[in-house]
């Protein structure tokens, strides 16, 4: 139960930013919308347990001397390879550019936040 409600919110978050950012597009009508921003937000919560961890892990000297901002960066290419990964299964998510995806991801992550604790256990 926890993993759909994870699911749902990650599609809401992903849905705000490409309401907000004309550069993250989900593609069809509005029902194979919603039915894209679920199916990537599922993708989005397997790329945030599995490889998120691992590239943060990796990334540990460069988060440390820039205090942290270079988890924008870590985000963004999360944010980029959801697309990727959304793109080779036939979902019509895309997301233009490194910058869309820094803006993308700190919309992505204000969202989750403010919905995360809404549907806090």
């Amino acid at each position: 139960m926890t993993f759909l409600i994870r699911v749902v919110v990650n599609a809401l978050a992903l849905g705000a930013a490409a309401w907000l950012l004309d550069d993250i597009r989900v593609g069809g009508d509005t029902e194979q919308q919603l039915l894209t921003l679920l199916g990537v937000g599922a993708v989005f919560g397997v790329v945030n347990a599995l490889v998120t961890p691992v590239v943060k892990l990796l990334s540990l000297p460069f988060i440390i001397v820039t205090l942290g901002l270079f988890l924008l960066v870590v985000n963004a290419l999360m944010l980029l390879l959801t697309s990727s990964i959304s793109d080779a299964l036939g979902l019509r998510f895309t997301v233009d550019g490194f910058w869309t995806a820094v803006l993308g991801s700190i919309i992505i992550s204000i969202v989750s936040a403010v919905l995360g604790t809404l549907t806090d256990d």
